[in-house]
């Protein structure tokens, strides 16, 4: 199965919702078509057929993404600190 980048379903979130609140404050057409689009984009990516579905798979994927990234990062903290150097910058 091919998993979706997390850098693109966050930067397509944070799209969806920054044209959401611009169709509430302010309807407009070229914010209604970047809209629609931005909501088959996400769907796409993500598999799904309704963005209600594709936003809660998009924020399984970035919260999987993050819990990936800390045992990682602590790997390498800890052998940056075997290796004798100094984590304070």
């Amino acid at each position: 199965m091919i998993v979706p980048d997390p850098k693109v379903a966050r930067t397509l979130l944070t799209r969806y919702a920054t044209l959401r609140i611009a169709q509430a404050e302010r309807e407009t057409p070229y914010a209604a078509r970047e809209l629609a689009d931005v909501m088959y984009t996400l769907c796409i990516l993500m598999g799904t057929a309704d963005v209600r579905e594709a936003v809660a798979a998009a924020d399984v994927l970035l919260e999987q993404a993050g819990a990936a990234q800390i045992p990682a990062q602590a790997a390498a903290q800890a052998g940056a600190t075997e290796q004798g150097m100094s984590l304070v910058v």
